[in-house]
């Protein structure tokens, strides 16, 4: 293991790794740093032929011990898929759009890549009982991890959450709790409830490791991509721990000789009805503010205040990136636009992002001949009620 010591987003303070720990004493999250020097050596992008492909490919690179036996669902090694078909329809050069599918992990969603590493990690510091506020997919990833690791699990959601995700929830045998409110409602309930009843918060960037596995996805796109990255990468943005840990892996790679210090833009979209983060871009803040009566089919949008705002925030500035929020009845109709293009069960933040695309091309701010990677973060079949809602538009 490689980890030397978790750091403060926010105000840099030091702490150790073998520690239990949530957020910083300053109220921010907290950040794994590793000796990468040491890891560079002892890995390097020759020597990850032959592994298997899943996240744990980079073991190197996660903070598991050395020695831990790893417990695993085949989390990660999702597929980009070359859309060149879809990419002619928007006008766009052939080789250029490429859709990173993560509906093809365990538990249906990019969610199962941050609690398969989460999840170990807090038994391997002493959790026994985790809890977690849940629009849906997180909820059911941590009921999934939880079992195989043998803890307790208590994940509470929206009442209104797609049924796919509280049945995912009972079949791994966690405790479920449904809240009448939204996500931010059921996080008060664990913040309360969480001493009292011995829960470590598995909360989205609450605790250091589920950005270590969903970094994952970026090491997975600079490797399939010849150890290159994409112009444009555009990824629905709900709590934002997978663009944190997208611009985490650029960075580590950077720093060991994998990339160079190109960088993708990063397009962070939102739904109308919940737009935190796309609000306090368009306002130049350096912080989101609450969003009131948050609304939208896109139950993973759903968030309407994320703890890492500021962090996300400054990716998109640095990056030269943007954020974009997209009207439910558009997001859906390019859910189902997306999957008969390219035969892909889109979830409606994958329609989002096509949504997102299409406007982006069309105002200048992507270049048809440019690479963009967008992100299907979920299987559609999860979310029958608001294709029900949405039915397919008329060709």
């Amino acid at each position: 293991m490689f980890v030397t010591q978790l750091s403060c987003w926010a105000c840099g303070l030091h702490y150790s790794p073998d520690t239990l720990l949530n957020l910083c004493t300053c109220g921010k999250p907290l950040r794994v740093d590793y000796d990468l020097a040491a890891a560079g050596r002892a890995v390097s992008p020759a020597l990850l032929t032959g592994r298997p492909r899943n996240l744990w490919r980079y073991r190197e690179l996660l903070p598991l011990p050395d020695g831990y036996e790893i417990p695993t669902l085949g989390e990660g090694g999702t597929p980009l898929l070359p859309a060149d078909a879809l990419g002619e329809e928007l006008g766009m050069e052939p080789g250029c759009l490429f859709i990173k599918d993560e509906a093809l992990n365990p538990t249906g969603s990019f969610k199962a890549r941050g609690m398969a590493v989460a999840v170990p990690m807090a038994k391997h510091l002493g959790a026994t009982r985790l809890a977690v506020p849940s629009a849906g997919n997180a909820g059911g990833a941590l009921a999934a991890y939880a079992a195989l690791a043998g803890l307790e699990a208590f994940i509470f959601m929206p009442s209104d959450v797609p049924a796919a995700n509280r049945l995912e929830c009972e079949i791994a045998g966690a405790q479920l709790t449904l809240v009448d409110g939204l996500i931010t409602d059921c996080a008060h309930i664990v913040q309360q409830r969480k001493e009292a009843e011995g829960w470590f918060d598995m909360s989205t960037l609450r605790e250091p490791y589920r950005v270590e596995g969903k970094k994952t996805m970026g090491y997975e796109i600079a490797e399939q991509m010849g150890w290159t990255l994409p112009d444009v990468i555009l990824y629905p943005t709900g709590g934002g721990t997978g663009l944190v840990g997208m611009w985490k892996a650029f960075d580590e790679m950077e720093q060991m000789g994998w990339i160079d210090s190109r960088r993708p833009r990063m397009i962070s979209v939102q739904a109308a009805g919940c737009a935190p983060i796309e609000r306090a871009f368009a306002s130049k803040a350096s912080h989101a503010t609450m969003f009131e009566n948050a609304h939208t089919v896109a139950a993973g949008l759903r968030v309407p205040r994320a703890i890492g705002d500021f962090i996300m925030l400054d990716i998109l500035r640095k990056s030269g990136g943007s954020a974009i929020a997209i009207e439910d009845a558009e997001l859906m109709d390019e859910a189902y636009h997306l999957g008969a293009a390219t035969g892909i069960c889109a979830c409606p933040e994958g329609g989002a992002c096509l949504a997102a695309l299409t406007k982006l091309i069309a105002n200048g701010h992507v270049e048809t001949d440019e690479t963009v990677v967008l992100f299907n973060t979920g299987t559609g079949v999860k979310y029958a009620e608001a294709f029900a809602a949405y039915p397919r538009p008329q060709l």
